[in-house]
């Protein structure tokens, strides 16, 4: 299950969707080196997203 403390780059490796999912949110820097560094939850503030509802999209909710 995917957390709000999981880097970018670990979700990437988790959920085989995450880089659809992430773009559709508007995350279109997965690539950038410090993206993958990045918590979910930094990437969230960041991009003003919910991370609530990005969480259950990415753990299929």
């Amino acid at each position: 299950m995917i957390t709000k403390d999981n880097t970018i780059g670990e979700i990437l490796v988790i959920n085989s969707n995450a880089a659809e999912i992430l773009m559709g949110f508007g995350m279109g820097c997965l690539g950038c080196p410090s993206s993958s560094m990045e918590t979910l939850e930094q990437a969230c503030v960041i991009h003003g997203l919910e991370l609530e509802e990005v969480l259950n999209k990415l753990n299929g909710k």
